[in-house]
């Protein structure tokens, strides 16, 4: 009989299906090139949960204080605005301001000092409320507040910088967009990016529009002519959209258009902190790239280990990265591979050595998901297992005893071990089943076991399909029969091995939680069902946000009501705040860190709620930016893309400014304001302590594009 250990926190979810499509796109005129996607990964459906109730106000604000606070109607403090002192030209009622290169860095840096808006004053207004696009209203709407809540809010004063031709790839400065990104070029308006139909809380894709509207705007480039025609278009486009909400009678602060004329090579000599990609087309490393730092967190986390003597589990080897770490035999997994062809090989170089076959040697494997039970072949299952057989040799430097009726000769040629590197692109994905074959046949380990050990006490990651488990359950009596570490076990010691299997197997599914921290583990509800396979990993605390497990009668007194936390009624909908959580959630991952225990944070799917209370932690325990703590758990989730909506990310980005305001004050926020609204500590470096590493149009944009290769 199950019953419910934890509560169930909230309603029941409204079906996606009545909502129509989770994602929207918006056609542009000339879309940028996008990056080639990590392999494997691929991007859930998270259920929004049920729409705002008519009666519901507008969710309350973030509890973290806020030095020289931004109210709903007052926009931050701008080093452009008023732009008094700054030269500028008239046509008409348009304006075009100049600006220099020192002036440019100067209001990047200073717009990166002052605090945003609250999330209650921007939202549900980002998330994009199309007039036509009655599902999107209605769900972030009540009748008490949809007409407030629809407006643009007066409270925004960014910076876009613009590239006057477009071309990204080279010459671009941080956070620099193309004009087709919110243009028309022939009508010199700015786009509509709404999403007229579908539903959707992650239209990342539409924010560095909706920043360019709400935004003075910066235009630079190597072509005078065509940087002040640009220039006076968006001049002109800004003063259409003005006037459009003055006609609603809804007020919003003026924003204006500046030239910048200085060539870029003085941006590159005296202001590189700036320049994402030089001149030449490369990147300088001075501005975080989304792509490069997935990428450089994959690597850090699943680089080349030693899971066996002389046998080495990591991804596919980068000269750019690493040098070389003298591997004789390299096996990569992929769907190219053969299993009979690469034991074939494998065992004409132990027997015969290849004669002069220069080092490393290249071999191919099957990828994980290629044995299928019950279509899989003997052959495949025989070629497995002689693989490891060939391998244990090889790594070991010795051979199998010959049989007598070859016909040849019976003395072996001298072998020395091998160093054998098994891997695949992302290092742990195609490799998973070799891998872990491999493992219980070196140690003689039932493949349970094997499984948790390569985990939890050599650290390597994996995601498996459920195909692959039952592949390897099918084949684990002939790798512990044939394991050179069980030869003296009979039949009836091997069955019985394989029998006694331990619980948390029956319901495995082949995903382990995601490792963030050796403390965090990050996970699905599925995961949180399983108490005796979080037991083996070492995690005895869980935090469900917004999710409620389903555990067997006894289990949650086993357990202890002490070891778990709830987050009740917080549903992935882009209108229930997390912010008000993230102190308890993190000290409860705190708690479990100093008593030596792991925490599992999980909420439904473990990518979204879940998701940003990890990024949370990474940035508080780290000292990271929110950029880069949503790389570093992106790369930790494996397989399955992170997924935080708008609301939470534009939470994360506040949060990060939390962290930065309290290190600098070291008061844990309790400021004292004048009447001015600046506080008592502040010093002519007005807000120093804050310095976002990048903005909110940047950071959705970025996370747009990374996130399209794997879009369907």
């Amino acid at each position: 009989m199950a019953t419910i250990a934890l509560p169930p926190p909230f309603d029941n979810y409204r079906s996606t299906s009545t909502i129509g499509s989770m994602t929207t796109t918006i056609t542009i005129e000339q879309p940028p090139s996008h990056p080639t996607p990590v392999p494997n990964k691929h991007i859930p459906v998270c259920p929004p949960g049920t729409a705002s109730r008519d009666d519901a106000d507008t969710p309350p604000p973030s509890p973290w204080p806020v030095t020289n606070g931004a109210d709903e109607h007052s926009p931050p403090r701008s080093f452009l605005y008023p732009p008094h002192r700054f030269h500028h030209v008239d046509s008409g009622h348009l304006s075009l301001y100049e600006i220099d290169a020192a002036d440019v860095a100067a209001a990047l840096d200073h717009l990166s000092r002052q605090p945003l808006p609250d999330p209650a004053h921007v939202f549900p207004w980002y998330h994009g409320l199309h007039p036509r696009n009655q599902v999107q209203q209605h769900f972030f709407t009540s009748p008490r507040t949809w007409r407030a809540q629809k407006k643009t809010p007066s409270c925004l004063r960014g910076i876009t910088l613009v590239k006057a031709d477009g071309d990204l790839n080279f010459s671009r400065l941080k956070g620099a967009i193309a004009p087709y990104e919110f243009l028309h070029s022939s009508s010199a308006e700015f786009i509509d990016v709404d999403p007229e139909h579908g539903f959707s809380v992650r239209n990342f894709q539409i924010q560095a529009a909706k920043a360019a509207m709400t935004s003075d705007i910066i235009v630079y480039g190597d072509n005078e002519a065509a940087v002040r025609k640009l220039g006076w278009d968006i001049a002109s486009a800004q003063h259409k959209w003005r006037y459009k909400h003055e006609l609603q009678c809804h007020w919003v602060p003026e924003y204006n258009t500046f030239i910048c004329l200085s060539p870029f090579d003085e941006f590159e000599q005296n202001h590189r902190e700036i320049v994402a990609v030089d001149s030449t087309g490369n990147l300088t490393g001075n501005v975080l790239d989304f792509v490069n730092q997935e990428r450089l967190e994959m690597y850090l986390m699943t680089q080349a280990s030693e899971i066996a003597p002389n046998v080495w589990m990591g991804p596919t080897p980068d000269p750019i990265i690493e040098e070389d770490n003298g591997y004789h035999i390299q096996l990569e997994c992929s769907d190219m591979g053969r299993a009979n062809t690469c034991a074939a090989f494998l065992q004409a170089l132990a027997e015969d050595g290849l004669g002069d076959v220069p080092e490393p040697v290249h071999f191919d494997f099957p990828s994980s998901g290629s044995f299928l039970v019950p279509d899989y072949s003997h052959e495949d299952a025989d070629a497995l297992l002689d693989t490891c057989k060939w391998l244990w040799h090889l790594s070991h430097g010795t051979r199998p005893e010959k049989s007598s009726d070859t016909g040849r000769d019976k003395s072996w040629p001298p072998l020395s071990p091998r160093k054998i590197l098994i891997h695949c692109a992302d290092g742990y994905t195609e490799s998973t089943v070799l891998a872990i074959a491999y493992y219980s046949y070196s140690t003689g380990l039932p493949i349970p076991e094997a499984w948790l050990k390569l985990h939890t006490i050599m650290k390597r990651n994996f995601f498996a399909y459920p195909s692959d488990v039952n592949f390897l359950a099918t084949i684990a009596p002939r790798l512990l029969q044939e394991s050179p570490m069980g030869t003296d076990r009979s039949l009836a010691q091997v069955t019985e091995l394989v029998r006694n299997e331990p619980k948390w197997w029956t319901g495995f599914d082949g995903s382990l939680p995601s490792r963030i921290l050796d403390y965090m583990y990050l996970g699905n509800l599925t995961h949180a069902n399983n108490p005796d396979l979080l037991r083996a990993m070492g995690i005895g605390q869980i935090l469900s946000v917004g999710e409620m497990a389903m555990w067997r009668d006894g289990e949650l007194q086993e357990w202890g009501e002490e070891n778990t936390c709830i987050v009740r009624r917080v549903q992935d909908n882009g209108i229930d705040p997390l912010t008000d959580e993230f102190e308890r959630c993190l000290e409860f991952i705190d708690r479990g860190r100093r008593l030596g225990t792991a925490t599992l944070v999980h909420c439904r799917v473990g990518v979204s709620r879940s998701a940003t209370i990890c990024i949370a932690e990474v940035m508080r325990s780290m000292g990271m930016s929110f950029p880069r703590a949503y790389c570093f758990v992106r790369a930790r989730r494996l397989n399955v893309i992170i997924q935080p909506h708008l609301r939470f990310a534009y939470e994360l980005l506040k949060w990060e400014e939390f962290l930065r305001s309290n290190q600098e004050t070291k008061d844990h926020g309790n400021y004292t304001l004048t009447a001015d609204g600046k506080d008592d500590n502040e010093s002519s470096s007005e807000g120093q302590g804050i310095m976002r590493e990048l903005e909110w149009g940047e950071i959705a944009r970025e996370v747009a594009l990374m996130n399209k290769p794997y879009s369907r």
